[in-house]
């Protein structure tokens, strides 16, 4: 199993590994460039596909371009959440969520691209405007995260900018596998 799954049972042993991997990925680059930067590299990594391509995993039990992309505009829906909370509460509990679960439930793989990346743009951008409105004391808020601890509002930036760079990753591993 690869460090970077997010598994549905074991979330609170596999955390400390996931979180390390993560935050490798991002490594000395500044987390708002990142974080700035990935919904044009998400166009991109759809530019040309058929809608074909963008519903076919690159291996079976694995998501395609667009249970990703809808994985992602989730994901941000996720880091709005936790940001408000950790900005507006003293030590709110941030619950962890099995992202499998998410995707067979809420139908990942009936997922519109265009709307996915939309959502994901628009929640993007008020999140970014949010962080970046923030005092440095802010960004030492922490909330309470169910299987991780205690996490910053600043670690959490960088863990969702690592976050990305893993999805983009994956997208190019998938792109190449479907076109």
């Amino acid at each position: 199993m690869s460090v970077f799954t997010n598994p549905a049972t074991g979330a609170a042993e596999h955390a400390a590994a996931y979180v390390r991997a993560i935050l490798e990925l991002l490594g000395d680059r500044k987390p708002a460039h990142v974080l700035h930067e990935t919904t044009l590299a998400l166009s991109r990594a759809i530019d040309g596909l058929s809608p074909s391509q963008l519903r076919q995993p690159e291996a079976p039990g694995k998501w395609s371009i667009a249970q990703i992309l809808q994985h992602l505009a989730d994901s941000e829906i996720v880091w709005a959440w936790r940001m408000r909370l950790i900005l507006a509460q003293d030590r709110p509990v941030l619950t962890g969520y099995d992202q499998d679960l998410w995707a067979e439930r809420l139908q990942y793989d009936q997922a519109d691209v265009s709307d996915a990346l939309e959502q994901f743009t628009v929640l993007r951008r008020g999140n970014l405007r949010l962080v970046e409105s923030t005092s440095p004391a802010d960004l030492k808020r922490v909330g309470i995260h169910s299987e991780r601890g205690e996490e910053s509002l600043e670690h959490l930036q960088r863990l969702y900018a690592g976050h990305d760079l893993m999805h983009l990753q994956q997208l190019a591993r998938v792109r190449r596998a479907v076109a």
